[in-house]
């Protein structure tokens, strides 16, 4: 069992804890429980992706406007896994299968430079909300600096790079997960039969 979950970002506490109070015993709550105005401090940071992917691309539903300023454009439509570093993009999407699948969340720590190469690190968040379809399932998130740039906002970061991470949700507290383990094979992991159930 993992110990606590440290959010070092406002935003991702405070979204964290509504969606902990909206799911209840469940594991995620349904994207339209999910109130603007509870989360009204978060909101500019918070954005939520399309789960079924079309080539696993997790497409944008909406992002808040320090989100969009991140990169200067608004990012409903585009591509999440394309924001990211091509060494990155495979984790990500590991990450995202997971979610989906099983019902985890992450918590990350990202990285970014400015085209003048100054570097800005960021806190991602990623947690899953259900839907009556699959075709409904979506992700709710926070990307947000943990420091405020100087430049932040006179020009767009680049591409992100994923650190370290965590996965966060019900899901992890209350069972081994026997398939986020197999996907973490491919790397040379093997998996037995057995154990904590």
């Amino acid at each position: 069992m993992q110990g606590p979950v440290i959010m070092k970002h406002a935003a991702s506490r405070e979204l964290y804890a509504y969606w902990e109070k909206q799911r209840g015993r469940r594991p995620a709550p349904e994207r339209a429980e999910i109130e603007p105005g509870a989360i009204r401090q978060a909101l500019s940071d918070v954005f939520i992706i399309q789960l079924a992917a079309a080539a696993n691309s997790y497409v944008f539903r909406l992002a808040g406007t320090r989100v969009c300023a991140l990169f200067g454009r608004e990012l409903k439509g585009e591509s999440f896994v394309a924001l990211w570093t091509p060494a990155s993009r495979a984790a990500i999407t590991d990450l995202l299968t997971i979610l989906s699948n099983e019902t985890v969340g992450t918590l990350a720590g990202v990285s970014a430079r400015d085209a003048g190469g100054e570097p800005l690190d960021l806190e991602l968040l990623l947690l899953p909300l259900g839907g009556r379809r699959p075709s409904l399932a979506r992700a709710i998130g926070v990307l947000a600096p943990l420091r405020p740039a100087q430049w932040q906002g006179v020009g767009p970061i680049g591409a992100l790079e994923l650190g370290t991470h965590r996965h966060v949700g019900a899901s992890i507290s209350t069972r081994f997960l026997p398939r986020l383990m197999a996907l973490g094979g491919r790397r040379g992991l093997v998996v037995y039969d057995g154990g904590r159930s």
